[in-house]
């Protein structure tokens, strides 16, 4: 069943803080909620389904439902990581297309600047059956990417400086941000000049560490015409969970190769039709390894496609995060897929700042991606569009 122009995204919400020590999780939920529900022109009277992940304090989507006041005969608390509320949007707009739910709420909150759960640690999984062979022996979560970095380029020739280049766009689409945690652009040679975290990886090589989180509520045809909100069709969708392979695994690639295609082909488009990409960046790397993974530029050759300028907006060959991204505007509770969704949403809207508002913007990728490059990771794809 194809959820093609079933589903469209009505309202979308990003928590204006970055440091929000005197708010709790669920009250950071609760802001998100309200923000993307007045964005769309709706009420909490009007949700019946609810999605939320790991982030979702207590008992999960049962206590949210309950603090939140909602009446839902519908949730879902998938958890893949970063890429869980682009697989909810997937799940959200099935269930529309299915004629089980009309409007579903998706929301994400973190506190890891301010709650103590920043990353980068061991990443200690409690009983999870890979534990005894990774955690304990102090695998940390730069460390994981930064062995992806070392094998694409090992493999392809990608040089530091090529990945530097990433981080420069990003900051040069943050300046435009007055929200953006690191608003300062940055040069090729301040990446590099930059702390080594885990080789080849410094310090501006990372996503930021911030509090807040985000929303977007996802509508049915039927609600979305009697809005007066410009509300966002879904055009196609894909997920994938790459697994280690019991040891054979590729660290070049993620399942971008496999959920990329699948939302592309459920849309009826090609990568060369899209004006505009949120693509999720925990680390440099990661935007490098899934623009190629996604069909943007040949394997391999991500290093040159990035240094080309190309992600730069307005007018690069596919601008990017134009928010800033993870890289320096917000990666909330550790987590970007729904920022992704929200700037995108942003762009195909003509509500992105002016001075990186991509002209004539039809057609927009969000993608999220989980867990580690270097282990198990899941990818989830949305194709966006103006109009149907």
């Amino acid at each position: 069943m194809s959820i093609k122009g079933k589903a469209f995204i009505a309202g979308v919400y990003e928590h204006p803080g970055r440091h929000l020590p005197d708010r709790t999780l669920p009250q950071i939920h609760a802001d998100v909620a309200l923000g993307a529900l007045a964005d769309a022109g709706l009420s909490t009277s009007d949700v019946d389904a609810y999605y939320s992940a790991g982030d979702a304090p207590g008992f999960g989507v049962l206590s949210m439902v309950d603090y939140l006041g909602l009446d839902c005969h519908y949730v879902n608390d998938t958890e893949t990581g970063g890429s869980s509320y682009l697989v909810h949007a997937q799940h959200a707009a099935t269930a529309i297309a299915a004629g089980h739910i009309d409007v579903a709420l998706i929301t994400l909150a973190g506190k890891p600047r301010t709650g103590g759960d920043a990353p980068g640690g061991s990443g200690r999984a409690g009983g999870a059956p890979e534990a005894p062979f990774e955690s304990q022996w102090g695998m940390s979560v730069p460390g994981g990417y930064a062995l992806a970095a070392q094998r694409h380029m090992h493999e392809f020739g990608t040089t530091s400086e090529q990945l530097a280049e990433i981080k420069v766009a990003a900051s040069t689409h943050a300046q435009h941000n007055p929200q953006a945690f690191l608003q300062d652009v940055v040069s090729v040679d301040e990446v590099l000049e930059s702390p080594m975290i885990s080789d080849p990886l410094h310090r501006l090589d990372c996503c930021v560490i911030t509090d807040g989180g985000g929303a977007m509520v996802i509508v049915s045809e039927s609600v979305a015409n009697r809005l007066t909100r410009h509300a966002i069709p879904i055009l196609g969708t894909g997920s994938f969970v790459k697994s280690s392979q019991s040891g054979r695994i590729d660290l070049t690639h993620t399942g971008a190769v496999r959920s990329g295609p699948l939302a592309f082909t459920e849309a009826g488009v090609t990568p060369n039709d899209i004006d505009y990409v949120s693509v999720y960046d925990s680390f440099t790397i990661t935007v490098l390894i899934t623009l190629e993974d996604l069909g943007f530029c040949e394997r391999g050759a991500g290093g040159q496609f990035v240094a080309s300028g190309a992600l730069r907006a307005p007018h690069g060959e596919l601008p990017f995060n134009t928010d800033g991204g993870g890289l320096c505007n917000n990666h909330p509770a550790n987590r970007g897929g729904m920022t992704k969704v929200i700037e995108a949403v942003r762009q195909l809207r003509n509500e992105a700042h002016t001075e990186v508002q991509v002209p004539d913007c039809e057609l927009a990728v969000a993608h999220g991606t989980g867990g580690s490059l270097a282990t198990r990771s899941a990818s989830s794809t949305m194709v966006l569009g103006r109009s149907l």
